[in-house]
């Protein structure tokens, strides 16, 4: 058991604030933060930092991650062992704590080994909440063949369909979710929708039947988890969210009625613009091809609407990313992007208390309060005056804490 930490001279962005406050000190005690006060604490055992003025926030939360997909264009990790798309794996892991991410929520892909790695220490990372197989149908956004293959014979040499699996008709959905389920998923992922890094689809397609959707949802909740759904139109986010989806991934399509369907139901959109910039920016460069190059034009700038429709609808929007291969080094950005429609501390609730809420920790994450998880992190100033602090791969954040450990200590021990 190692002896509590106290931070001194610090100031507190606690999501709850509208402001950056003064005078601050926070007391760890194991992996929990056990006192926040503007007066002194007393203690006696504690090691005690001096955070020089500081701003300390709860740490980062990432609610859209694919932490195995290290090829932009996915195909490319059809001739990809297990093995190296482990490596590659553990070391988006590591890069995204770096950043002061200390929690992350895998949309498809990343399976209990890799979460257990982190539990375990073997790897350094953030906590992982995992989907396990992204699902779709045949001809899907989770159905990334070639028009000449007619399947995979096995998932050990071939890291593409590792990450995704293809089901069709109600009794294959039930099976595989429970299959996914005894895999240690911590929420499920549906594919209802066309998507941009898909060879075959548009769009506007409609994946799934009712049925299979409902099945899902059924099995998820009987196991006491949920659905999250891949979705870019109004239809679909409507048809996903009626028949009990929880989360929405994407969304740039919404209109104001879908998102009173979502409003109505309590579901959350999870957005992820900078995914979007990125790919027009780079993607070509890493292979993808020009066909979804253009679909992926057609829902960038419909993305910032979707936040103003959101917001006016009352509902509530979770910080993602979404980012493949190389372009995982922008995660960070999304902060300067989303500041094109929403105020600072938005965006950082977005990440923070609003991002607890999705995965389910609600008063243990995302916050700066006695009880919850010491998940930490430091700031070189006050990130409501200058966002892109919390850019930079990390290089503002001199403490990163996950669960009352250092992953990063760039300052002295006083006592």
């Amino acid at each position: 058991m190692t002896s509590p930490i106290l931070f001194r001279n610090l100031r507190l962005l606690d999501p709850s604030f509208d402001e950056v406050r003064d005078g601050y000190e926070v007391l760890v005690e194991g992996d929990r933060i056990r006192e926040v006060s503007d007066t002194p604490i007393r203690t006696e055992s504690a090691r005690v930092i001096d955070a020089g003025g500081r701003v300390m926030m709860p740490g980062l939360i990432d609610c859209h991650v694919h932490s195995m997909h290290s090829e932009v264009y996915t195909r490319r990790m059809e001739d990809m062992p297990l093995t190296l798309a482990s490596a590659r794996g553990a070391r988006r892991l590591k890069q995204m704590i770096d950043r002061g991410f200390t929690t992350v929520r895998d949309a498809g892909g990343t399976d209990w080994g890799m979460k257990a790695a982190v539990d375990q220490g073997l790897i350094p990372g953030p906590r992982l909440f995992i989907a396990g197989r992204s699902m779709g149908p045949t001809g899907g956004h989770s159905d990334g063949r070639a028009r000449t293959n007619p399947g995979y014979p096995c998932l050990c040499c071939n890291g593409f369909a590792f990450l995704r699996l293809i089901v069709d008709g109600e009794d294959e959905v039930r099976r595989a979710v429970r299959e996914q389920l005894r895999q240690g998923s911590d929420h499920i992922k549906l594919m209802v929708s066309g998507g941009v890094a898909s060879p075959n689809d548009p769009l506007e397609s409609d994946q799934f039947s009712d049925g299979e959707i409902l099945a899902a949802v059924e099995e998820a909740e009987a196991f006491g988890r949920y659905v999250c759904a891949h979705a870019y139109t109004p239809k679909a986010i409507s048809r996903a969210v009626s028949l009990g989806v929880r989360t929405i991934e994407h969304g740039n399509l919404i209109d104001a009625p879908a998102a009173a369907v979502m409003a109505r139901h309590g579901a959350y959109l999870v957005a992820n613009l900078v995914a979007y910039v990125a790919m027009k920016e780079r993607a070509a460069s890493y292979g993808m091809p020009a066909i979804m190059l253009e679909k992926n034009d057609m829902v960038l700038e419909s993305g910032f609407r979707s936040l103003e429709i959101c917001r006016e609808a009352g509902v509530k929007v979770a910080y993602g990313t979404d980012l493949l291969g190389e372009l995982a080094e922008d995660q960070s950005r999304e902060f300067s992007i989303r500041t094109e429609v929403q105020t600072p501390i938005e965006v950082i609730r977005s990440a923070t208390t609003i991002a607890a809420e999705v995965v389910r920790r609600p008063g243990q994450l995302g916050t700066v309060a006695p009880g919850a998880w010491a998940d930490l992190i430091l700031v070189d100033g006050d990130p409501l005056k200058n966002i892109s602090l919390l850019e930079g791969q990390g290089a503002h954040m001199p403490v990163i804490m996950k669960g009352g450990v250092f992953h990063k200590n760039e300052l002295e021990v006083i006592a």
